[in-house]
């Protein structure tokens, strides 16, 4: 049994595996409401709505929810919570700069992965049924 969050371990498996972006805001919504609105975990949520808002064609919208996300997780970098911050934090910022040219050069959805660093985290949202 691991000891993160249910919520959590559902949000990675959403975001990983599932590829549900929508999800992924309800899930997390909820746990950063129960855990006092870490900014951590608000981060999170809106990287994933970044991306949601990217594959329906907000590209607007996709930069702004990017963009705070960003700006959470820099200040967050002390939470790993069984992740690589760091890499999800490069990935966006590399996503935003390809939205920002997006206008000049276009470029298909794509998805990103939340790198997990903890084998008890991994195998938690390999298990976890939804």
């Amino acid at each position: 049994m691991s000891s993160y969050d249910k919520l959590y371990v559902a949000f990675l498996r959403y975001f990983n595996v599932e590829r549900d972006y929508f999800e992924c805001h309800e899930v997390m919504e909820e746990l950063w409401l129960e855990e006092g609105r870490k900014p951590f975990y608000q981060g999170l949520l809106q990287v994933a709505v970044g991306l949601y808002h990217f594959e329906n064609g907000n590209i607007s919208g996709s930069i702004k929810l990017f963009e705070a996300g960003i700006d959470k997780l820099r200040g967050s970098v002390e939470e790993q919570a069984g992740i690589d911050i760091g890499a999800i934090l490069d990935d966006s910022q590399h996503y935003v700069e390809k939205l920002r040219r997006y206008e000049e050069a276009p470029f298909a959805f794509y998805d990103l992965n939340i790198r997990i660093t903890d084998p008890v985290l991994e195998q938690a949202v390999q298990e976890l049924e939804l």
